[in-house]
């Protein structure tokens, strides 16, 4: 079942994230609909904040990226209850946008390399590096279980220069082209 998007100035995507309890959810139903919504929104990420449920999950499915980053090919997967361990200090500098931010991207820094814990759909533990594109998807999405969007992380100035379009999102004066909620 697509999901609607959560856009801007909805109170979730600012609320603090809960762990995601054993038998609380249906988990895989939710991660199934989660990867279906983000289909259809053509993305290549979406955090629980961003369907209404202020949880620590997130799915990622980078496989159409695979043309412009081979490491995405095949990364696809839900990360439950997700700690981020490590991060480096090399970092990169990449445009970036958000499906609760339509019409927006700006370019956003980030940890070249990242270790994160994380539980899959059979809440099972995982320990894992990633690098790159991967590493950027991973973070992007975290930041949303840590009740950020990325123009927190833009200079001031460059979040000045936002300011009107987040003002028209969060007032409903602004849409998108998949299902969302304002």
């Amino acid at each position: 079942m697509i999901l609607p998007i959560y856009l801007y100035g909805q109170p979730v995507l600012r609320r603090p994230t809960e762990d995601v309890e054993p038998g609380e959810l249906d988990v895989k139903q939710l991660v199934s609909d989660m990867y279906e919504t983000l289909t259809a929104a053509e993305g290549c990420g979406l955090a629980a904040p961003q369907v209404g449920l202020s949880k620590r999950l997130f799915v990622v499915d980078g496989s159409e990226l695979g043309e412009d980053y081979p490491e995405c090919v095949d990364f696809k997967q839900a990360f439950i209850n997700p700690e981020l361990l490590d991060q480096s200090e090399d970092t990169s500098v990449y445009s970036e946008g958000c499906l609760s931010l339509p019409g927006i991207s700006e370019n956003v820094t980030r940890a070249k390399t990242i270790t994160i814990r994380y539980l899959d759909e059979d809440f099972r533990e995982h320990t894992d590096t990633f690098t790159d594109f991967k590493a950027r998807i991973v973070l992007h999405e975290y930041d949303h279980l840590e009740a950020h969007v990325f123009t927190d992380r833009i200079s001031p100035i460059r979040r000045q220069f936002c300011k009107g379009k987040l003002t028209n999102i969060a007032k409903g004066k602004t849409g998108a082209r998949y299902k969302y909620k304002r």
